[in-house]
């Protein structure tokens, strides 16, 4: 463990040099198969397979599957096994949504979000990443305050193993021009003003001159679900 960390701390003024391919042609080289992409089928995240499917040796990707994904989430998801060749890996909540509401009522995200996603995405992320050496995420530090301090490789001490991030420090512009260039597909919710996309009970889309995350569970102040924690 020790030796991994010191690995990782001499690796970082490296990696913030590189580019998102070089950066995920080194893990794939360091972590094999012991790393995988966790990814919620935004248009980062479909940039961000795209990269790899073009550098990595052993692509894997997960997604956390709430089972309060949009229809538009579920269908991204099937065009891009059929584009990439993959099966993405689906991970889900320990409770069934009836059983959560059983134990918690109905509507928890109504009442406590927090917990919900606990329940439907973070327990689930641990017990995913329990099984790897190494993830990679399509976070951006221009998302939110907390994501701006995000180094493009770092010890997730949260979930105990390594967590690379090489888009970190791309723009939305940037995400969208590769997006157009390469001609990839992309959740159609994008194209109905939601910029960022999660469950269908906290997501809503943004009016003109709101924060791009300003639809994500509103009426309450929260901006991460997280997975994205730095302790």
């Amino acid at each position: 463990m020790i030796e991994l960390l010191q690995e990782i701390e001499l690796q970082q003024d490296q990696a913030e040099r590189s580019t998102a391919q070089e950066l995920l042609r080194w893990a794939s080289n360091r972590f094999g198969s012991r790393m995988a992409i966790a990814s919620s089928f935004g248009g980062d995240a479909v940039v961000l397979i795209d990269i790899a499917a073009r550098t990595v040796k052993n692509l894997r990707v997960f997604t956390l599957d709430t089972d309060f994904l949009f229809p538009e989430t579920y269908e991204l998801i099937e065009r891009v096994q059929d584009k990439y060749g993959i099966q993405v890996e689906r991970t889900r909540p320990t409770l069934s949504a009836a059983q959560q509401a059983a134990r918690f009522g109905e509507a928890l995200w109504s009442r406590e979000p927090n917990l919900c996603c606990q329940i439907r995405k973070v327990d689930p992320l641990k017990a995913k990443v329990a099984e790897l050496d190494a993830w990679v995420s399509g976070i951006r530090r221009d998302q939110t305050p907390s994501r701006a301090r995000a180094k493009k490789l770092e010890w997730d001490a949260h979930f105990g193993l390594v967590k690379l991030n090489p888009l970190v420090d791309w723009t939305t512009e940037q995400i969208w021009d590769y997006v157009r260039a390469n001609d990839l597909p992309y959740n159609a919710l994008h194209d109905r003003n939601y910029p960022s996309v999660g469950c269908t009970h906290c997501t809503r889309p943004v009016q003109i001159g709101e924060d791009p995350r300003a639809g994500r569970w509103v009426g309450f102040q929260k901006t991460e679900c997280g997975l994205h924690a730095k302790e």
